[in-house]
């Protein structure tokens, strides 16, 4: 079992941007981070759980923990009705982010993943954790 926490973070929206994971494998911590400049916050929580996944062996059992309400919902719910709508919203409007969703959507189709939504600034160790790594990495100065 591998849980993953992941979170992002924009200094200002755009602007500055950073995205971090914690894999847990078996009790061995891996963290990776990343950073962009001139990007979103969206974008930023989106890339943490590709960037994790992408490392992820396909015959692994996967729980994700992201405090973004945007990433669970959208991977979990909001993405079955953009593809049916050809990558438009409920308001006819082009889906932002397309291009992570997508790569997002094939992780998560080609791996056994199991997505959490937990409370940002509620105390888990963890979550507070990649929290800080997401916020340094976004300052790139």
């Amino acid at each position: 079992m591998i849980e993953i926490y992941t979170d992002g973070s924009c200094l200002t929206n755009p602007g500055n941007g950073g995205w971090a994971a914690i894999i847990n494998e078996d009790g061995k911590l891996k963290k990776i981070s990343g950073n962009e400049k001139n990007t979103t916050n969206n974008r930023m929580e989106l890339l943490a759980p590709i960037n994790a996944l992408r490392e992820m062996n396909p015959s692994s059992l996967i729980t994700i923990y992201t405090n973004s309400q945007y990433v669970k919902l959208g991977i979990t719910e909001w993405i079955k009705k953009w593809i049916t709508n050809n990558w438009k919203t409920s308001k006819k409007e082009d889906v932002k982010n397309k291009d992570l969703w997508v790569e997002l959507y094939n992780l998560n189709k080609s791996l056994n993943v199991k997505w959490n939504w937990v409370k940002a600034h509620a105390g888990n160790p963890m979550n507070e954790e990649v929290d800080l790594m997401a916020k340094k990495a976004a300052n790139l100065d």
